[in-house]
Formats: C-alpha cells, sequence, structure tokens
C-alpha cells in the first residue's frame, strides 16, 4: 500500500501528530451489504477490532462471513484523533491499520473470527506484515468485553503453542480493550469491493489455529 522508510517504533503523545477534531466524512452504508458503518447495529450484536497488516485484504476477509453484521476500516492504538491516511503512514500517529467487526453472536462465535485472525496473517512480525513496513501495519487485536479478552488470550496461547511446534517465532500481537477507533476516509472503506484486483499483500504462515476452547462471546 505505501512503501518507503518509516519509524518502526511507536511515538509517544508527546512525539505524535496532533490530528484534528473533526471526524473523517464517510459514506454512510457498507458498499457490500448495505449496513450502516457506524450504526445502529442489532440489539446484542458483538464488536472487536483487527488489525492484520493491510486494511484492504483484512477487510474482505471478514465481511465474507456469514454472521458478521458489518465491517468498517479505520485506524486505531495509537494517538493522533481523526488521522488521514498519509498521517497514520507516516508513522507518527501511533495508530495501526484496523478493521471493526460487527456480528452475530448466534450465527458466528469469536472463535471463528480469531481462527481467520490468526491463520490469515504472520502475527511474528513485528512491525511488518511482509513487504508492508512501520508500525501501521503492526498485528493487534482490541477488545470491547472481558469475556472476549479472556477467549482471546486463550486463543493466542493455543496459536502461539502451534506455531513453536511448527519452529516459528512467539506472537508479537498487540492485544488490549479498544480505544477509539477513528474511521479511515471513504476511499479505503471496502476497498477490494470496489477494486477487485488491487493490491492485498497478507499471508498466512501455513500453521493451523487450534479452536474450541468451548466459548462463544458477545
Amino acid at each position: 500500500m505505501f512503501f518507503r522508510q518509516k519509524p518502526m517504533t511507536i511515538p509517544s503523545a508527546s512525539e505524535a501528530l496532533p490530528g484534528r477534531a473533526a471526524e473523517m466524512p464517510i459514506a454512510s452504508d457498507h458498499v457490500v451489504n448495505g449496513a450502516p458503518l457506524k450504526g445502529p447495529y442489532p440489539e446484542g450484536a458483538g464488536t472487536i477490532y483487527f488489525a492484520m497488516g493491510c486494511f484492504w485484504g483484512a477487510e474482505r476477509l471478514f465481511w465474507q462471513l456469514d454472521g458478521v453484521i458489518v465491517t468498517a476500516v479505520g485506524y486505531q492504538g495509537g494517538h493522533t484523533p481523526n488521522p488521514t491516511y498519509e498521517e497514520a503512514c507516516s508513522g507518527l500517529t501511533g495508530h495501526t491499520e484496523a478493521v471493526k467487526v460487527v456480528y452475530d453472536p448466534g450465527r458466528i462465535d469469536l472463535e471463528r473470527l480469531l481462527q481467520l485472525f490468526w491463520e490469515e496473517h504472520d502475527p511474528t512480525q513485528g512491525m511488518r506484515q511482509g513487504n508492508d513496513m512501520g508500525t501501521q501495519y503492526r498485528s493487534a487485536i482490541y477488545t470491547t468485553t472481558a469475556q472476549q479478552a479472556e477467549i482471546v488470550e486463550g486463543s493466542r496461547a493455543a496459536y502461539g503453542a502451534a506455531l513453536k511446534a511448527r519452529g516459528l517465532g512467539p506472537i508479537t500481537t498487540e492485544i488490549g480493550p479498544a480505544g477509539p477507533f477513528y474511521y479511515a476516509e471513504t476511499y479505503h472503506q471496502q476497498y477490494l469491493a470496489k477494486n477487485p484486483n488491487g493490491y492485498c499483500g497478507l499471508a498466512g504462515t501455513g500453521v493451523s489455529c487450534p479452536i474450541g476452547l468451548g466459548v462463544t462471546a458477545g
């Protein structure tokens, strides 16, 4: 998506770009399924955020799952309020490229979302994903409930063991409670639905994620 030398460490709040108070104006509805990007969402829906490199390809993976209500891409995990794409790519916001996933726990459980997350990228690469270099490409999961957090930690342990058994390194995925999610420009929302031959640099490790922890979460 964006290739040049960038900082490989997350800036402090005092070092980050100042951003702006105004939210990014975006389209109201999802291009693929017509659901409202910013809600309201059905009662009982769960929300979780995933970062796994380029958010174009990551978003497409999730919107294709039955039980996912809506997806959106944005910037999260850093300091700069309402950044632009160029600012996020500079490495000076602290944000990673994230996908907001709103799902129906009655139709798809969190374990299935996590299986896709772990298997479809390489969570051992730190501040990069393949040829995409920089802090905005780091792997992350941001949760919205304590139950989600428990399941995510269990999945990390299980997948970490599977990776170790195959001789791969430790997981570097950042995991924590969700902070502000700043929607990316309309151009980026459902990008690969609008541009089917567009860039997608995601590649997994080839290691299957053991699931079946026996718990679901909203």
